[in-house]
């Protein structure tokens, strides 16, 4: 009898969290590393919010909340859904977890049976698979075009819809091509919704605040009030208030789908931890303007990093709307031997070598269901990014 369930066998360990793991080994081994694989800012959190876990620790504030969080945060996330979306949630159709993927995690749980299916627009984030697979569902990869700007297209959207379909995941801002849907973007995708009234949407919200340009992203339930019923809008502190090691991810549901995520959670992990959520009340109620500053800055590390990479040979990067990421194509770079003589016959193979020939970590595009790209993230500092991105320009001039 294997120690090892079967169910954890059908899933994969996280290829971003891999790549950072081998960028940090080398680079304990004394290498040169630049790492450009994770997904995390580089900015401090916000003195304000750091000072409210202090003074909440001071406060006796070390206690147990109720599972969903404290009434406190989850009004808190009420009024920036109400302030950022039009969105209009009470505190019961809240629910605080410990971290963006454990809404995931739960809902998936919690709504999932054997078989029923996810619709999951490609590229997209590398757990969304597994964690709809580790809940006994299907999921249903659509590959999106590049020319379409890697947006899913109504007709897309149709043509994978089955009456097993559950689930429609939309990500926006996208982890990893910045891509990012408009009102005028999602319309077209709620009149196919609205014609199928047993598909729910989750829509992830986790970069809403990143984006350039004066882009506007929107979201489903802003773009149509019907689907309000069959939609549960997700966000977090993580991105826009660099509190990723804080670890609160919270959303907005029909009280039906709260209450069973708020159950499943109850017999997990219970609430998130009660420092971290007084933290996030001073996040999400106090001052705004730190966010802009960093979208200034990620802006023009955008501009630099889509620049360099169009000029390294062979690569083709599009500029991306919004998140921190740019998400090249490689494939004219693929078939050739790199400057260390390893063969380069997938996207995988392209990245590993760049690591170990020019010490550069990125992630390879087919852990984002999307082969033949690479991601990178320009979430660290200007001249950290120039470097890794001279070496990339020498990594595929040297191609052969």
């Amino acid at each position: 009898m294997s120690l090892v369930a079967d169910r954890l066998n059908r899933i994969s360990p996280s290829q971003t969290i891999v790549i950072s793991t081998r960028a940090r080994a080398l680079k304990a081994e004394g290498r040169n590393i630049i790492s450009l694989s994770a997904g995390e800012p580089d900015f401090n959190t916000p003195d304000n919010i750091a000072q409210a876990a202090v003074k909440a620790i001071a406060a006796g504030q070390t206690r147990y909340t109720d599972v969903a969080g404290t009434p406190e945060l989850r009004k808190a996330v009420a009024e920036r859904f109400r302030l950022d979306s039009g969105l209009d949630y009470t505190a019961e159709e809240i629910l605080v977890s410990t971290g963006g993927k454990q809404i995931i995690y739960n809902a998936m749980m919690a709504t999932l049976n054997p078989g029923d299916e996810a619709i999951i627009p490609a590229p997209c984030w590398v757990s969304y698979p597994d964690i709809v697979t580790l809940a006994e569902g299907v999921p249903v990869v659509v590959p999106c075009k590049r020319e379409n700007g890697f947006l899913l297209t109504a007709d897309e959207l149709e043509a994978a819809i089955t009456p097993r379909t559950k689930w429609l995941f939309l990500n926006s801002p996208c982890n990893p091509t910045g891509a990012a849907y408009s009102a005028e973007d999602l319309r077209p995708l709620c009149d196919v919704l609205l014609r199928h009234p047993h598909v729910w949407i989750f829509t992830d919200d986790i970069y809403a605040k990143l984006v350039y340009d004066g882009f506007r992203p929107a979201t489903f339930v802003e773009v149509e009030p019907r689907l309000r019923s069959r939609t549960l809008t997700m966000n977090g502190v993580s991105k826009a208030y660099a509190m990723t090691g804080w670890r609160i991810g919270f959303s907005g549901a029909p009280v039906e789908l709260t209450k069973a995520m708020n159950k499943l959670q109850g017999q997990s992990t219970s609430n998130t931890c009660s420092i971290a959520q007084a933290a996030a009340v001073e996040a999400l109620s106090g001052p705004q303007d730190f966010i802009q500053t960093m979208v200034d800055t990620y802006q023009g590390r955008r501009d630099m990093v889509v620049s360099m990479i169009n000029q390294a040979k062979g690569m083709e990067c599009a500029v991306p709307q919004g998140a921190f990421y740019v998400f090249p194509c490689i494939e004219k770079c693929l078939g050739k031997t790199s400057p260390g003589g390893k063969l380069l016959q997938t996207d995988e193979d392209f990245v590993t070598a760049l690591l170990e020939e020019e010490g550069v970590a990125a992630v390879h595009g087919s852990a984002f269901m999307y082969p033949g790209y690479m991601r990178i993230s320009y979430a660290t500092d200007t001249q950290s990014l120039r470097d890794a991105c001279t070496r990339i320009q020498r990594f595929c001039e040297g191609l052969l």
